[in-house]
């Protein structure tokens, strides 16, 4: 019967996204602090729900949770629901009713791809992460479209832990790398977030005004305050050059020779580093000096190891 009880509350987040714990207390005739119990177990199972007070309280679940992807089609989904439905009006049955509320958690409101502006189809996540990025990119663009204030869990390049209450404003993609562009009411100014560090996003129910932004105020050197940026040239083999080609650019690679010369302005991080390295000697550094000693440190640090 508990996890019963569970699973009943988890479907009916997912339906609602935020109710009360008294809401769920009085349907499912158990006490308040029983309700708080199941949460936390949910949590426990990697569930994202989540408990506040104040003027955003109440149980949610995170908009960017889905459950896996079940057996049926969309259409199957619209038959089941209108079918259950009709039951429903003549049937004063609960099953029919926590049949048909699961059915409504998992009603596929869209595809699951990634779709900006339109006909423009983009999956900025890693292979194999069970779409996870993706839901995370669909809600920011539902809020930037619609106005719709987020709250979020962000973690920051340092690990610090903080939840954002924020109004995207714009969706930013550059090398390789997704951002949103958006008001931090934490900050109350402005702030670039990068949405592979968004944990958890949640619609508030609130909408907002957007602001007047000139396209020259938003930052697009995301990394200039983080470190410092190089100039490099390389020389690139044939047999890598789709790969560099995607790395830096179609436009700042020119043939010379026998192979390839690129030149680019590049974050001077670790990153970089570990970068070249991953080419295992297809590109090769030809200036700056410091770049050249700083990848055969590395690379004689891996000999050794």
């Amino acid at each position: 019967m508990k996890y019963q009880i569970m699973l009943q509350i988890m479907m009916r987040l997912l339906t609602r996204r935020k109710v009360t714990a008294r809401e769920l207390a009085d349907r499912y005739s158990i006490s308040v602090r029983s309700v708080y119990r199941y949460i936390e177990e949910l949590c426990v199972c990697g569930v994202p729900v989540d408990v506040a007070r104040g003027r955003y309280g109440g149980i949610t679940i995170a908009d960017t949770f889905r459950l896996p992807s079940g057996y049926f089609t969309r259409e199957e989904y619209a038959a089941a629901i209108a079918a259950l439905e009709a039951m429903k009006g003549q049937i004063d049955d609960e099953n029919v009713n926590s049949a048909l509320e699961k059915l409504e958690s998992r009603k596929k409101e869209g595809t699951s791809d990634l779709a900006v502006c339109g006909n423009i189809i983009v999956d900025g996540s890693a292979w194999g992460d069970a779409r996870k990025f993706s839901e995370k990119i669909k809600v920011c663009e539902q809020a930037v479209n619609n106005c719709m204030r987020l709250s979020v869990d962000y973690i920051s390049r340092s690990g610090e832990h903080s939840r954002r209450i924020i109004d995207p404003h714009v969706l930013i993609f550059k090398q390789n790398v997704w951002y949103v562009y958006a008001y931090c009411h934490s900050k109350q100014q402005f702030r670039t977030f990068k949405i592979g560090r968004i944990k958890n996003a949640c619609f508030t129910g609130e909408s907002f005004e957007r602001r007047e932004i000139a396209r020259d105020e938003i930052p697009l050197d995301f990394r200039r305050s983080e470190s410092q940026l190089i100039d490099v040239t390389f020389e690139i083999s044939r047999d890598n050059l789709p790969d560099a080609e995607e790395w830096l650019g179609i436009d700042n690679i020119e043939p010379r020779g026998a192979g390839f010369i690129a030149e680019a302005t590049l974050p001077d991080d670790e990153s970089l580093i570990g970068k070249i390295l991953s080419y295992g000697g297809a590109v090769k550094v030809l200036s700056p000096e410091i770049l050249k000693d700083r990848v055969k440190d590395a690379a004689k640090k891996i000999a050794e190891q």
